[in-house]
């Protein structure tokens, strides 16, 4: 199976007052960098969603599919190249979230469905999947809908939801905060 990867770095960081998350610095590297060296391991082929300067990533970039519609528009945008790169799966993981899991695509692919989504002990981790790029045209015309949600959309591809028994290994990074919790943990 070959697996692409994505990062979905296009949030708006209004949390962070605007700033732009991907290019803030973890322990001397941005938490884009973090989390491409941890996703690269796990993939054949990158990308980066992002609505920015795409000459600040050395992977490809790719701008949202629909502007406006959140990480559903990157996700689309990535299964679209995905596709065009012969990919049979694209895993997902949120430019914010430097701590997940190692071995999260093998995990997520012994699920063996169309879309495998992280769930921890609390919650689902809706930016962490697997998605086939053969349930595009589903996913499209659920976009055209006006469909946003992740959840939803996964639910009406076949998703399956993965356990992971350490919600910490998703600490996500919102606030300032947090950043510097995270400078801690590092």
């Amino acid at each position: 199976m070959r697996i692409a990867g994505l990062v979905l770095a296009g949030g708006e960081g209004r949390r962070m007052g605007g700033a732009d998350k991907a290019l803030l610095r973890l322990n001397g590297a941005t938490l884009a960098d973090h989390v491409i060296g941890r996703l690269a391991s796990q993939v054949a082929v990158m990308a980066v969603s992002y609505n920015g300067d795409s000459g600040r990533f050395s992977l490809p970039v790719l701008p949202d599919a629909m502007a406006g519609q959140g990480p559903m528009a990157g996700i689309l945008a990535g299964l679209r190249w995905a596709r065009a790169m012969g990919a049979d799966r694209m895993a997902t993981a949120a430019t914010d979230t430097p701590f997940f899991p190692a071995d999260l695509v093998a995990r997520l692919a012994e699920a063996e469905a169309p879309v495998a989504l992280a769930a921890g002990p609390d919650r689902l981790h809706a930016t962490f999947g697997l998605w086939t790029p053969a349930r595009l045209p589903e996913l499209e015309a659920a976009m055209q809908d006006g469909e946003r949600s992740i959840r939803r959309i996964a639910g009406r591809l076949g998703m399956v939801e993965v356990s992971f028994p350490d919600d910490a290994a998703f600490f996500n990074i919102n606030t300032a905060k947090d950043l510097a919790d995270a400078n801690a943990r590092h």
